[in-house]
Order: C-alpha cells, then sequence, then structure tokens
C-alpha cells in the first residue's frame, strides 16, 4: 500500500501497540478500534497549512503529512475545502464574541461523511493494488458494506461508484428518501429493514451471504480519520483554534475524528489549546449525553429511541467510550435537546442565515444554545457550529416542522 513518508502504522487503542502497515485487516489487533498514527516530530506546520503549489480542488487532500495515503492515490472528488460562514446574528444570540457555522453541507453528497468515505474507499482500492502486485488475487474485497441511517449508505455508494466497486448499504425504513434514492443514483445496491438503526446493523450479518469489506465506522480506522481534516481546515480560516466546536453526535465518529485532528495540531506545536467540544444529541436518543451526566466512561444502549432526526437515532454508539472521553478530555459538555427545539435551530438558519441545515445540522445551533442556558459560554470565545449535513437531505422533516406550527 502506497503511504505517506509521515505515515508509521495503526495504532491499537486497547494494547498500545502501534502496527507497520496500513492494512487493517493484516494486524492481530484487526478486532480493536485502531487509529492512524504519525512520525509527528517530521510534520512541519508551516507546510501543513500552506497553500504554494496545492493544485485547485484538493480539498482536504491538501493535508496529505497528516494522512495515511498520498493525494495522487486518493479517491476524491473535492470534499473539504467546505465554506466557513460567520454569522453575527448568531453571536449575539449566544452572547459570545464570535459564531461560525462550517458547511459541512457542501461537500459532495451532502454530509460530512464524505471526508472519512473519500479516505476509507482510497485504503481499500490501496489494498487492491497490494493484493495485485503480490500476484493475489483480491475478489474478496467486494462488495463495500456498511449499516447507515443514511448519510453514510449514499456516501459509500458515491466514492465506490469512483473507484469502481459494488457497495451495499443496509439502512432503516426511516431513512430520509433522499438518501435512498441517492445511493441508488450513484450505482449502490441497499437493502431497506424493518425497524431502526440497531435492526439495520444486525441484518448485514444476517441478510448478506457473502465476504465484504466492512466500512461501518470504527471497523475501518479511516472514516474518523477522513473527519479529522475538518479540524485542520478550522485552524487554517481562522489562524488558531477556535474556543468551543458544537458537534452533533450520534456514532461518535465525527466528534472523535475532530478531537483527534486537535489533539494531532496540538502535538505538532500548530495551536496553543484543544477546542472545548459540545456534543449535542437529541432528548429521544442521548446516550453519549447521558453517559457524561451519569459519570460513565462508556455509554449504556440507549432503550427507547425516538428521535425525529434519524441520522442522530443510534442508541449504541461504536465511538460511544471515544466521544465521551474527547468531551472529558477537552473540558467540554454533552447536551440532549427536544426535537422540536433542533427543527426550530435549523428552520431559523435558514431564515436569518441563508444556509441550509438538514435536520441533524439543526442540533449544533439547538446544542449551542443549550450550553448557553448552562453558561457554558463566558462570552469572549469564538465558536464554531458544525452543519453535519444539507438542508436538502431532509425538507420534508423541516417543512412538517412549519406545518405543524400552521406556516
Amino acid at each position: 500500500m502506497e503511504t505517506t513518508e509521515t505515515f508509521r502504522g495503526l495504532e491499537s487503542r486497547s494494547s498500545g501497540r502501534v502496527h507497520g502497515t496500513a492494512d487493517h485487516l493484516d494486524t492481530p489487533d484487526s478486532g480493536a478500534q485502531l487509529d492512524p498514527t504519525y512520525t509527528y516530530d517530521a510534520v512541519d506546520p508551516e507546510a501543513l497549512f500552506g497553500t504554494e503549489g496545492v493544485p485547485v480542488g484538493m480539498g482536504q487532500w491538501r493535508f496529505e503529512s497528516l494522512l495515511p495515503f498520498p493525494a495522487h492515490v486518493a479517491i476524491a472528488a473535492g470534499e473539504g475545502a467546505t465554506p466557513l460562514v460567520r454569522t453575527e446574528r448568531l453571536a449575539d444570540e449566544l452572547d459570545v464574541e464570535a459564531v461560525y457555522v462550517k458547511d459541512e453541507g457542501r461537500n459532495p453528497t451532502g454530509s460530512v461523511l464524505d471526508r472519512g468515505l473519500s479516505l476509507a474507499v482510497t485504503a481499500v482500492t490501496q489494498r487492491i493494488a497490494a493484493a495485485e502486485a503480490r500476484g493475489d488475487d483480491p475478489a474478496d474485497v467486494e462488495p463495500l458494506v456498511c449499516a447507515s441511517p443514511g448519510n453514510a449508505g449514499t456516501s459509500m455508494a458515491a466514492y465506490a461508484g469512483r473507484a469502481d466497486l459494488r457497495s451495499y448499504s443496509f439502512v432503516p425504513s426511516r431513512t430520509a428518501f433522499a438518501n435512498k434514492s441517492m445511493t441508488n443514483v450513484h450505482g449502490g445496491k441497499m437493502r431497506v429493514v424493518g425497524g431502526r438503526y440497531p435492526q439495520a446493523a444486525a441484518a448485514v450479518d444476517e441478510q448478506l451471504a457473502t465476504d465484504y469489506t466492512d466500512l461501518n465506522e470504527f471497523a475501518t480506522p479511516y472514516r474518523h480519520e477522513g473527519i479529522k481534516t475538518l479540524a485542520f481546515e478550522l485552524v487554517a480560516d481562522l489562524g488558531d483554534a477556535p474556543d468551543a466546536v458544537v458537534v452533533p453526535t450520534a456514532t461518535g465518529e465525527v466528534l472523535a475524528g475532530i478531537y483527534k485532528g486537535f489533539v494531532e495540531l496540538d502535538r505538532i506545536g500548530a495551536i496553543d489549546d484543544v477546542p472545548r467540544l459540545v456534543a449535542a444529541q437529541p432528548e429521544g436518543c442521548a446516550p453519549i449525553a447521558t453517559a457524561l451526566e451519569r459519570g460513565l466512561t462508556e455509554p449504556e444502549p440507549w432503550a427507547t429511541p425516538d428521535t425525529i432526526c434519524g441520522e442522530l437515532e443510534v442508541p449504541n454508539p461504536a465511538g460511544g467510550a471515544r466521544a465521551v472521553a474527547a468531551v472529558e478530555e477537552s473540558d467540554g459538555v454533552a447536551v440532549a435537546v427536544p426535537d422540536e427545539d433542533i427543527l426550530a435551530s435549523a428552520v431559523a438558519v435558514a431564515q436569518n442565515e441563508v444556509l441550509e441545515m438538514g435536520a441533524a445540522g439543526g442540533a449544533a445551533p439547538a446544542g449551542a444554545w443549550a450550553a448557553t442556558e448552562d453558561d457554558f459560554f463566558a462570552g469572549d470565545e469564538t465558536v464554531v457550529l458544525v452543519n453535519v449535513e444539507s438542508g436538502l437531505k431532509t425538507p420534508d422533516v423541516l417543512r412538517s416542522h412549519l406545518m405543524a406550527q400552521g406556516i
């Protein structure tokens, strides 16, 4: 597998051992969560953030010195380089120095998960190339498979199509129509499973009678690794780390990825401090927020998930322990907010700030307002709200919220 000069290998979170390979299936800790790690002393912060000689359209791959694979082998479509939009009205309402929205809805398939799926599919193509170079048959790689509330399935289908690979997503029946339709439009196969996300996840092995490559969050070490580039872009755009970042949180991969990005920047001396992280979850499915409230290191499965924000309805998050740790280690907080506040926030941002947020994205401003009510902010902070998905993912949900108010 062709890797960058700074890539050291995959570090096991359970044993701490670093395996000198980029193929996570070729490690004795393949059942454990793995993290790419680097020779950090060899990373020049000025070169990392420099733009001289960077081709147009590189997106997140401009940061290849802190990525496992070089940009020239990437399965990419310009993901990353999303706008950071200053919102004066939100700053006034939250009573802080500045508020920005990092608009991840501008990614190719309309969600933050494009960052990670680009990297994860690149890893698959590198595994295939390595097998072919050895004279081995890589036929057991396909299909690429994940269970998903919707966004990841669409993103996987898109990047798999770019790599000419077959993909198969398992989604719950309540998945937004936009994601169901676009998964097929991108060429991916899809199984709609009755029930909710846990039933879709269970159906993968119950219903798929073939070998496959697992691209579920944390089954591959590369989904959250791609998402960390969001942190890099915030520092590149602001000139330093913000004081706080509010992240809609479900599986934990987005929060864990962003936190890893800031920790790495702190390690190479590119920032002074890691921002405080705010994990925002809906009240109807808040295992991570509840774990932090109860002083647990790992969330307990949510018994009866019930939220209109389907992307955030993950009752037993694979990255739950990592999300809890990220909040605690950054001196952050987790908040659980009502569905009504999430939808009202998404609508308010659209009506007052131009930006379109999906239902899941609305958890960011709703979470920020909840944190404000809990006196989390001192008033002099620069705060970033992460809009994790485009408003075009759930326009029916947002419109129904208005109709319920007689609008």
